[in-house]
């Protein structure tokens, strides 16, 4: 069994910084793409980061040239570094790994419980 744990959101000024992490344990045999997303209240969930297992990243529009995704593969974890903060980044942030379990397998999205992040002043 697999599992992803979020951690990082919370409450933030306009213009501040956040850095959101996400650790996969359990079962792991090799993890291939990683990514961020976020659902802001009566909205669809969309996507905010992806990074490939050789480090090819791609960014919404929205975020590009504030946000940076990163991984350490040795933890098998995915990083979300924010910055320059808008209220309109406002939403719950879920991270996802494909990971795959067994030899020989396929790989499996899964995906972390969520983490809010609020920009307020």
């Amino acid at each position: 069994q697999v599992q992803l744990v979020e951690s990082g959101g919370g409450l933030v000024q306009p213009g501040g910084s956040l850095r959101l992490s996400c650790v996969a344990s359990g079962s792991i045999r090799s993890i291939n793409a990683m990514g961020w997303y976020r659902q802001a209240p009566g909205l669809q969930r969309e996507v905010v980061a992806v990074i490939t297992s050789g480090g090819s990243t791609n960014y919404a529009d929205s975020v590009k040239g504030r946000f940076t995704i990163s991984r350490d593969n040795a933890k098998n974890t995915v990083y979300l570094q924010m910055n320059s903060l808008k209220p309109e980044d406002t939403a719950v942030y879920y991270c996802n790994q494909g990971i795959k379990t067994q030899r020989g397998g396929p790989f499996y999205m899964y995906w972390g419980q969520g983490t809010q992040v609020t920009v307020s002043s």
